[in-house]
């Protein structure tokens, strides 16, 4: 049964591999994290975020795509609308590099071979792993690094609106959150041993941060003889 599964996808691949139309494009926005430490916003973008997009349409209505983000993370408790983080004081300034893959979904057939202008809101889901630096704070509420990274496995929810701004370049606008299954991004969860010691605020929520931005891609490939899956 593998074996047949591959040759039918090695069929479908051949016949469609000079037939297909790309995306190839570039993300920039903001970023902001909602865990322990900082605001519990959830769209407030903070820092810089940058990235670049792979999309492979397989059809009017659904594409696949691929990511790679990198961001400045950044929380001050001094900005949250909790009393008791704002006399904490905490704060932190990590980086994060994130890949993620998945299916964007069109509200609207977004078929770009049709002429004339077009404009649909968009889903976007799937897997994601973000690589982050490990770090805690100490019984002073001092950032300390652990000098090891890890990665944090997610799941991105993306709502976005695009249209076509020539022949080949797509303008658009998202807000992506990710829910990830860790709660170490904040360094409210330490990686190391003494995690027990140094660990604070909800431990029964993970942390989440979301991305903020435009996105602008170049389309290229031919008319698409869409496979039916």
């Amino acid at each position: 049964m593998r074996y047949l599964i591959l040759f039918l996808l090695s069929i479908c691949f051949a016949q469609t591999s000079h037939s297909q139309i790309y995306e190839v494009g570039v993300f920039a926005g903001g970023s902001n994290l909602i865990g322990d430490v900082g605001p519990t916003t959830y769209i407030n973008p903070n820092t810089a975020t940058l990235g670049l997009l792979l999309k492979w349409n397989r059809s009017p209505r659904h594409s696949w795509r691929v990511s790679v983000m990198y961001s400045d993370l950044k929380g001050y408790d001094e900005n949250s609308d909790d009393p008791r983080r704002i006399a904490r004081d905490y704060s932190f300034d990590s980086n994060l590099l994130e890949i993620s893959a998945g299916m964007e979904f069109t509200f609207f057939d977004f078929d770009l071979h049709s002429g004339g202008l077009k404009v649909t809101p968009y889903l976007f889901s799937g897997v994601s792993t973000a690589r982050h630096p490990n770090y805690f704070f100490d019984n002073a509420g001092e950032y300390t690094s652990e000098n090891t990274h890890s990665w944090a496995f997610g799941i991105p929810m993306v709502l976005g609106i695009k249209s076509n701004i020539t022949n080949h370049l797509i303008l658009g606008f998202e807000i992506g959150a990710r829910y990830t299954f860790s709660d170490e991004l904040d360094g409210s969860v330490p990686d190391a041993d003494f995690r027990e010691q140094f660990s604070f605020g909800n431990i029964n929520s993970n942390d989440w941060y979301v991305f903020t931005g435009f996105t602008l891609t170049y389309t290229f490939g031919q008319r698409p003889c869409y496979c039916n899956f």
